[in-house]
């Protein structure tokens, strides 16, 4: 049985994460570590990151007016 990858499904690497987010990888661990978003997966010792949370996650920092912090709205 094969199964066919697709760009959404892609895991991606802490360095990864951090190249796309323009975010030191120190950043991204410090996240993980506070429980702040993006979600991550636990895969045996190795943490991964799905593309399409990273999507959502970075499309949820985009500052609308009023607001210029970068972090995800309340809620989101």
């Amino acid at each position: 049985m094969t199964t066919q990858s697709t760009p959404s499904s892609e895991l991606l690497t802490e360095r990864d994460v951090a190249r796309r987010a323009k975010l030191s990888v120190a950043t991204i661990r410090r996240r993980r570590l506070l429980r702040q978003e993006p979600q991550y997966l636990k895969l045996n010792s190795s943490v991964r990151y799905r593309m399409e949370d990273i999507e959502q996650w970075l499309d949820s920092c985009r500052a609308s007016q009023g607001r210029g912090s970068g972090e995800p709205k309340a809620g989101a």
